[in-house]
């Protein structure tokens, strides 16, 4: 009888280990595929809107650059576009320190996944008997939230100062709509213009008449000592109703700007997915002076240059 309840137990033990590893694989298969909640942080990321409290619309910026990129590991995280100019910079989160060459300093980086955020410090250290003065320390925080990325640096805590921005996917931030517009509408920004920047280069704007839906352009800025240092080519053209702005700095990679306000003598157009500028601002003054302006659509200290027709 014994042996017979033994045999049974036995029988049923052997027969209960298949299910049971099938369980414990589903399980394991279960648990791999539970998603990393870092995950969210991947991704490249734009400049939204500053967050900090008591700044003017002057004082109004990112926190850091405009366009950053950051990248989950396997217990790190890899940062591109944070500044000091470095690429792939792998941040391990146990702790331990990542050093990179900045100039005549290393930069020490440290990190940590805390409480649902991402969060590093980066010191930037002198050989030793060396002097030197600027930034030493620079805390940088990032917090996914359901309005975006919210990021916060500190410069050279305690004492030093905070700035607070919120930052999104591109394809996450909605394009304005487009202002009900024909290109014989900006007419009067055909022609000619040239201008002298402060430093003493040169900076040329030169738009066909409008035609066939189309204004095109190319701009070139020629330093004192004669020397090129930058074009452009530029359209605006007619889409959906309204104007497109097309800029290509140096002929590489398009960006597009979409008109979103227009009068007799003064264009706007806006992309709030692109990392800078955001806006760019035509206007023709009463005395023929043409200004162009760049920036962010809110705040911040644009960027003006100023042209007359050729030959004034």
């Amino acid at each position: 009888m014994l042996s017979r309840i033994w045999l049974t137990m036995a029988l049923t033990t052997l027969a209960a280990i298949p299910m049971a590893l099938a369980l414990e694989g589903r399980a394991l298969s279960t648990e791999e595929q539970q998603p990393d909640e870092r995950s969210v942080l991947n991704g490249e990321w734009i400049f939204v809107e500053d967050r900090t409290a008591g700044r003017t619309l002057e004082q109004l910026s990112a926190p850091m650059a405009s366009k950053f990129s950051l990248l989950v590991d396997e217990g790190a995280i890899v940062l591109n576009g944070h500044g000091s100019g470095h690429k792939d910079v792998r941040i391990a989160l146990d702790g331990s320190v990542t050093e990179r060459p900045d100039g005549e300093k290393i930069a020490r980086y440290r990190g940590s996944w805390k409480d649902g955020a991402f969060e590093y410090e980066v010191a930037f250290e002198r050989p030793q008997g060396e002097q030197g003065s600027g930034i030493r320390l620079i805390r940088r925080a990032f917090r996914p939230t359901s309005e975006g990325l919210l990021v916060m640096v500190t410069v050279d805590p305690p004492q030093g100062s905070t700035s607070t921005g919120l930052y999104r996917h591109a394809e996450d931030i909605p394009m304005p709509p487009l202002a009900k517009a024909s290109i014989a509408d900006l007419g009067w920004l055909a022609g000619d213009w040239v201008g002298k920047r402060s430093s003493g280069s040169s900076i040329e704007e030169r738009w066909s008449p409008p035609l066939g839906g189309t204004m095109l352009a190319v701009s070139r800025s020629v330093n004192a000592s004669g020397k090129l240092v930058g074009f452009e080519y530029l359209r605006i053209i007619e889409r959906e109703g309204g104007l497109v702005y097309i800029a290509q700095p140096g002929g590489k990679t398009a960006t597009e700007f979409v008109l979103t306000e227009h009068t007799a003598s003064r264009a706007v157009f806006d992309n709030p997915r692109h990392d800078y500028p955001k806006r760019i601002v035509y206007e023709l003054s009463s005395e023929g002076v043409l200004s162009a302006t760049t920036g962010y659509m809110k705040g911040g200290t644009p960027r003006r240059f100023e042209f007359r027709r050729e030959g004034q």
